[in-house]
């Protein structure tokens, strides 16, 4: 296939407002793929590339040569030449690669240059996100869209189910399985405003699980092997071993556990967010080599001294995992099973002082104690769910209903200012935007520095100066790529801002790298908020 015509049905889908009609654009360019180009095309029309990390940074995008007159690129041609590019390596690379990257850009026409630029930078927002490609893959290939998604859901792979639904129909798919150390999308919880709602939602009886203000994760192992993931499915393995060391310590050959890894004080209860997280994330050594004064390692601080440092921080800060579901077991997926046969195993399992709280109740009266318990605990709130029901995988249904004590969003920063007075030379005020689900766009609702620390300010003037895509004197405007969630008192009218909504009283409460933008909530939720339809 011509990249050119990828390119086309790229652009026409982005112009394109109709979900049917963006269905049948991408369908139709699926089934005009060569079987040898599915993988690598249906990545393309996703905005992913096939090669994860290609060392082309936006730099080297900043200027083109001049577009090709007459298309020759094809698919696999592409697949290829992007192929040569993350292979450079070592002495002379950078030349090496920029010549390689010059040679490809120069090669296409206008049109496929303006893909390529999109798919490098990670940037190209056309609406063709994983829900409308799941339609198109069951579209093209004549298969249930039922088993794409299921196929989705367990592989992690929109390539490989693209590939398999294209060359072996319904029967490929279904042999797309639960694989003990592959991550599979987690189960999601709804929200809802009080413990009543949640009830109404998910039935009674109904069980309510402490909700841990600590990490998801899911843990896989098969004999000594254990790997751990996050909620968006990156590894972590290697930083938290005493997750690690208390799965290898259950008497099983094969598991795949849901839980949440939290830091706990000297008496027990959960430490702030930022603190079990710095323990999961990258950046936790760079954060613990932090002295008082703020100087690191790398700004002149003694290696010994900062390398002092991070060894109380991180036995301080290390994680106890707490479990809530059990997906595998020695050679049985149990995803179908309903949530109560599934607890019933997982307690069989794990020791009781490894699993999440949890009480039966069989009405609001029993819940709201239940709640009131979580937040005496200090934790964050609680989840009802309904034991009748199979982990589903990806979604979010009312099998599952969080209640938390306060209003929250997960919002996307769009821009962000530079402080004045004791916040000179910081990054500070951010521009906060909400997703529109229609354009896959995001609309702003309001700007906020409330809620940020030294350590955040910090942190975030390297973040988003590294997303800068235009520094002004005043305003920094940024790739919407950076979750937080933001506390709020309340919607308000506003004709200041394109939603026709605003938040009043908005604050931050934590970054959240643990959800993409696709995952922001959307201006849908943020208007229903205003008119009284959500309470919570």
């Amino acid at each position: 296939m011509r990249f050119l015509d990828l390119a086309a049905t790229s652009a026409a889908v982005a112009a394109t407002s109709g979900r049917r009609a963006k269905v049948e654009l991408l369908a139709g360019a699926l089934r005009a793929l060569d079987p040898s180009e599915v993988s690598v095309g249906s990545g393309y029309l996703a905005g992913e590339l096939r090669q994860r990390q290609t060392g082309v940074g936006w730099a080297s995008l900043r200027e083109l040569p001049p577009p090709a007159a007459e298309p020759t690129l094809t698919v696999t041609a592409v697949d290829a030449a992007i192929d040569e590019i993350a292979a450079v390596h070592g002495p002379g690379s950078q030349a090496r690669r920029r010549h390689l990257l010059a040679a490809l850009l120069g090669a296409a026409t206008a049109d496929e240059q303006r893909l390529l630029v999109d798919l490098f930078r990670g940037e190209l927002r056309q609406g063709a996100q994983t829900g409308l490609l799941a339609d198109a893959i069951a579209r093209a290939a004549e298969v249930p869209v039922t088993a794409v998604r299921r196929a989705l859901l367990l592989a992690g792979d929109l390539r490989a189910v693209a590939l398999a639904a294209r060359t072996g129909g319904a029967a490929a798919l279904a042999g797309f399985g639960l694989q003990v150390g592959r991550p599979l999308a987690p189960m999601l919880a709804q929200s809802a405003p009080s413990v009543d709602a949640a009830l109404q939602a998910t039935g009674v009886p109904a069980v309510v699980d402490v909700k841990l203000d600590g990490i998801r994760i899911q843990v896989h192992r098969n004999g000594d092997d254990v790997a751990v993931f996050t909620r968006s499915l990156d590894e972590i393995t290697d930083r938290v071993p005493g997750v690690v060391a208390a799965v290898r310590a259950l008497p099983a050959r094969e598991l795949v556990l849901d839980g949440e890894a939290i830091g706990l004080d000297t008496a027990g209860r959960p430490l702030p967010f930022p603190q079990t997280s710095s323990r999961a994330a990258r950046r936790a050594t760079a954060t613990a080599a932090t002295s008082a004064d703020g100087a690191t390692a790398a700004d002149g601080a003694p290696a010994a001294s900062a390398a002092a440092d991070v060894a109380p921080l991180a036995e301080a800060t290390a994680l106890t995992p707490y479990f809530f579901d059990l997906l595998h077991l020695d050679g049985d997926d149990l995803i179908d099973l309903p949530g109560r046969q599934r607890w019933a195993r997982l307690a069989d399992v794990v020791d009781g002082s490894l699993l999440v709280g949890r009480v039966e109740v069989d009405d609001p009266e029993q819940a709201g104690a239940a709640f009131a318990a979580a937040l005496d605990a200090g934790q964050e709130g609680v989840v009802v769910k309904s034991p009748d029901a199979p982990y589903d995988a990806g979604r979010r249904g009312t099998a599952w209903v969080k209640v938390k004590p306060r209003h929250t969003l997960d919002l996307v920063v769009l821009a962000v200012e530079w402080g004045s007075g004791r916040r000179e030379g910081w990054l500070s005020n951010l521009h906060l935007g909400a997703r529109d689900p229609r354009t896959g766009e995001f609309v702003m609702l309001g700007k906020t520095f409330k809620g940020l620390t030294d350590e955040l300010l910090r942190w975030q003037t390297e973040r988003f100066l590294g997303l800068a895509v235009e520094r002004g004197d005043w305003v920094v405007r940024v790739r919407p790529e950076q979750v937080v969630e933001i506390a709020f008192d309340g919607v308000l009218a506003s004709t200041r801002y394109p939603g026709g909504v605003a938040l009043r009283f908005a604050r931050v409460l934590r970054y959240r790298d643990d959800k993409s933008a696709a995952e922001a909530d959307t201006i849908d939720t943020v208007r229903a908020l205003h008119a009284g339809r959500l309470t919570g």
